[in-house]
């Protein structure tokens, strides 16, 4: 049971490291919206490619299930809060139910 526990600590800790990057994502993807920066600096660009395709998988099943928003995309908010209710509800749950 120790096993399982470790498990979903170390669970916890990969949505939180997604938590980061999809904030980090979404406050870049403000700065290049409102033109701050750019994304002809390489840098920028690189960053900007990266977190694209690290945080995709995630948003595309919710994209198809998701109505059109025209240029709002609602599908960062949607992913956080399926990761809060994995934080906060079910994974709690599931080590309280392994440790009885």
């Amino acid at each position: 049971m120790a096993f399982f526990v470790v498990l979903l600590q170390i669970v916890q800790v990969l949505l939180s490291v997604a938590t980061w990057i999809i904030l980090i994502q979404a406050i870049l993807s403000w700065l290049i919206a409102f033109n701050v920066i750019n994304t002809y600096n390489d840098t920028v660009r690189m960053v900007w490619e990266a977190l694209k395709k690290i945080t995709e998988p995630f948003y595309r099943p919710i994209r198809r299930i998701l109505p059109d928003f025209g240029a709002l995309d609602l599908s960062p908010m949607v992913v956080l809060l399926i990761i809060i209710i994995l934080q906060r509800i079910i994974i709690p749950h599931l080590a309280t139910a392994l440790v009885a």
